[in-house]
């Protein structure tokens, strides 16, 4: 055809006396297929479903037959320029095949989604099959899915003291697979307890007992303790605000605080604003007058709400008779003295709404008297509540 490109040639033929690339067609063909397969290999295809081994090996057989058996083409007695053209079409043919074959083995799915329609296979993975016991530690067994067979396992909670938050729906099995192991397995390795039996009585049956059953962890063997809010027939009564657990009206401010931002989640954001300190500061004040009176005698939490409900005429100069609450209420005696009733029956009610809400028979009885005290990890006398 009378094609002459004198620049490539001369690079053609320096490459092929060094590396006698073109002295056997064969040698130039699996040379050209070497550098298909290379950039086959790099390419990362999308994925197909119409893709299949059949497809691939069809496309890979037509390609070797044009692109490798084509030679017999240079034979045939026919002009030149039929002879090149035909050669260069089967060639580029079945070279394109080939081309194709390669592309679609890598976007052929390995996997059959059928016989994977949840994706198991591809979303498992190894976990820990070692057990591993310390002093203070929770091992939870466990089985998973992992290379088409079920493997048995363990969750080591080593450090159990950095605390652990257990998630899940209702009914996925939280108290089953977790909570029950923790509880029974650190009652035998002598751990005090504070249970929280949101569906009363499965887990407290439960750390009962195992208690009965395991009470060699324990130097001293502990009391076990229900408090009952629904039922105070299958309750012990406990007083949360016990005088002898404060020694100064520091201790009066901390039981105050504790109880008003849980009955009021939204303080905790609003901690230093004036109408949410006065009612902790006036609850203080109240258990502190409960405890230094007739050695606290009358300090129960049921008590304080109901001093606290009595009239403000007659509860701030009751309380203001004693000099270390003198400087305490002064905030509200300015007020009332100053003739701010509306200031001071605010800063009350902040104080009378949300204990309001505890007021009921059975929770006066529960924390009316104490059979038991809240220090659940003294070691002369350990609890389980």
């Amino acid at each position: 055809w009378g094609v002459n490109i004198g620049v490539v040639d001369k690079i053609l033929l320096n490459f092929d006396r060094t590396a006698g690339l073109f002295h056997s067609i064969l040698y130039t063909k699996l040379f050209a297929v070497l550098l298909l397969a290379l950039s086959c290999l790099g390419t990362k295809g999308v994925k197909g479903e119409k893709i299949t081994w059949g497809r691939i090996w069809t496309a890979l057989a037509a390609g070797f037959v044009l692109f490798f058996l084509n030679w017999w083409i240079l034979a045939l007695p026919l002009p030149v320029e039929a002879v090149t053209g035909l050669y260069i079409l089967t060639i580029g043919t079945g070279y394109v095949c080939l081309l194709m074959g390669g592309l679609w083995m890598s976007r052929l799915l390995k996997h059959n989604l059928m016989e994977d329609v949840f994706n198991n296979e591809n979303e498992s993975f190894m976990q820990e099959t070692r057990l591993i016991e310390s002093e203070y530690s929770v091992n939870l067994p466990t089985r998973f899915y992992y290379k088409k067979r079920w493997n048995n396992g363990w969750i080591n909670v080593v450090n159990p003291f950095r605390a652990s938050i257990v998630l899940g729906t209702p009914g996925s099995g939280k108290s089953y697979a977790v909570v029950n192991n923790f509880i029974k397995q650190q009652i035998e390795k002598g751990f005090s307890m504070y249970v929280y039996d949101f569906k009363f009585s499965d887990l407290s049956t439960i750390a009962y007992n195992h208690l009965l059953n395991h009470p060699e962890g324990y130097k001293v063997k502990p009391k076990f303790y229900v408090i009952n809010f629904d039922d105070p027939r299958r309750s012990h009564r406990c007083n949360p605000i016990h005088p002898d657990f404060m020694e100064d009206i520091t201790d009066a401010y901390e039981s105050a605080y504790t109880i008003m931002l849980n009955l009021n989640k939204t303080w905790v954001q609003k901690q230093g604003d004036f109408f949410v300190e006065s009612p902790i500061i006036l609850f203080a004040s109240i258990i502190w007058y409960l405890k230094i009176y007739q050695n606290g005698k009358y300090c129960t939490f049921p008590h304080a709400i109901e001093f606290l409900n009595r009239r403000y005429e007659d509860i701030f100069p009751i309380l203001t008779s004693y000099p270390e609450l003198e400087n305490y209420l002064s905030p509200f005696m300015d007020a009332w003295l100053g003739g701010a009733a509306e200031q001071l029956m605010g800063q009350i009610a902040s104080a009378k709404i949300p204990l309001s809400r505890m007021i009921s028979p059975q929770l006066y009885w529960v924390m009316s008297d104490s059979e038991f005290t809240l220090d659940i990890n003294n070691p002369e006398e350990p609890k389980i509540l």
